[in-house]
């Protein structure tokens, strides 16, 4: 058991590593299960037994890697598994010969068969939530947890919406391929969505004990890279691939020597990368000439605002907030709302914020950084025990360690 030292290894060399392989055995799960399920789909054309294919190849992965070493080529090794485990699968099909035979014939081709699937799974027969939850799960690898977060309900009501969605990809016949550009279009809503939300989740995790995953960053931007290539003239697209990349460019600082959450306000600047910020910058002005404004372009134009103000002082949050009063145009949530209380009361002052905020009370109850932020306000009005009792609501709504760990040292 790692962590625990067995006899005859007073060193504790052999916890070492074996804590070195479950380590390395995770990081290869992490980055190869929605590739390897994007393969198989393309291949077998049935969501439900492609996963099902997938979590048998890491069960083995998991019983053999420890005790034999991962192996030199690891997305082959599960493959070659996986390929073996859905041959047996399919002697049941009826198109059991036609199948067998691509099965043999392809590699786990990932970047192809990601972008495809991507396209696949938000195809417009389903409804938009239920295609932004399927493909969350099934492309970009999200468990239902991190998908119920983001959507901010249950995880039931997430497994409802899959469940659904499988059952009318398979009823309907949806088949797998990507539309043809006319039809694109019609899909980008969804596919943007996908990938945003898959950023969002990989910058500030909502369960486990990272803070962050950068290997879900890392998958966002490529995918919104990707697009951009395959969709140079559409704004939103380069509007969204701005606003990860001004995000990114800010990684450095984000956290201190103990993981712990540094805040806008206290970061080092001088550690931001700016000639990313630039040339994110470049993409916000490529798309705002195009003159068909969105809801990426105008978050990417406020994250720009931060990125170029030199000092937290010279932060223009006039500016800002007649860029959220825009953004709650295009996108009338109450997040969004919630956002421009921020700069509201940067603006006018925290009382008039804190109205705003306190309106938004039925809807972002379960919300953990609503109770935050009513919570800095709160303190900035004086009223130390209210701004207490919010930041231990918000402690108790939030799995993200270093948001915890920013919470508790304000409590404490």
């Amino acid at each position: 058991m790692a962590g625990t030292r067995h006899r005859g290894d007073p060193t504790g060399h052999v916890d070492a590593v074996a804590a070195a392989t479950e380590t390395a055995v995770a990081a290869v799960f992490r980055a190869e299960t929605a590739r390897l399920t994007a393969a198989l789909v393309r291949v077998l054309g049935d969501f439900a037994v492609a996963e099902e294919v997938v979590q048998d190849a890491l069960l083995v992965a998991w019983e053999r890697w420890p005790v034999d070493g991962v192996p030199d080529n690891p997305a082959g090794w599960l493959w070659t598994v996986a390929r073996r485990r859905a041959v047996d699968l399919t002697r049941r099909n009826a198109r059991y010969t036609e199948k067998l035979a691509l099965l043999v014939a392809s590699p786990a081709d990932a970047d192809d068969d990601r972008l495809t699937l991507l396209f696949t799974c938000c195809h417009p027969a389903l409804a938009h939530e239920a295609q932004v939850a399927l493909t969350l799960r099934t492309v970009c690898g999200l468990t239902t947890a991190q998908i119920a977060s983001a959507f901010l309900v249950s995880e039931s009501a997430i497994v409802q919406r899959l469940t659904r969605a499988r059952r009318k990809i398979a009823t309907a016949g949806i088949p797998y391929r990507a539309p043809d550009v006319d039809h694109l279009a019609e899909r980008l809503a969804a596919v943007l969505s996908v990938v945003y939300l898959t950023f969002n989740e990989g910058y500030l995790t909502s369960v486990g004990d990272d803070p962050q995953r950068r290997d879900l960053t890392d998958d966002a931007e490529w995918l919104a890279a990707m697009l951009a290539d395959l969709m140079p003239t559409e704004p939103e697209v380069l509007g969204l691939l701005a606003l990860i990349r001004l995000h990114r460019a800010r990684v450095r600082s984000r956290f201190d020597a103990r993981g712990r959450l540094v805040l806008l306000a206290d970061q080092d600047r001088s550690q931001w990368d700016r000639p990313a910020i630039t040339a994110a910058a470049d993409l916000v002005v490529r798309a705002s000439r195009m003159r068909r404004p969105g809801p990426y372009q105008i978050q990417a134009a406020i994250v720009a605002c931060h990125a170029e103000a030199t000092t937290w002082a010279d932060t223009d949050w006039p500016q800002i907030l007649l860029l959220y009063d825009a953004l709650a145009t295009h996108l009338p949530t109450p997040v969004v709302r919630l956002h421009r209380a921020i700069a509201l009361a940067h603006v006018v002052g925290p009382a008039a914020a804190l109205t705003e905020v306190d309106g938004l009370a039925a809807a972002l109850h379960g919300f953990h950084l609503f109770h935050a932020t009513r919570a800095q306000l709160l303190r900035e009005l004086g009223r130390a025990a209210d701004a207490r009792r919010a930041d231990a609501d918000a402690l108790g709504l939030t799995g993200n360690p270093a948001e915890r760990a920013l919470l508790e040292q304000r409590l404490a």
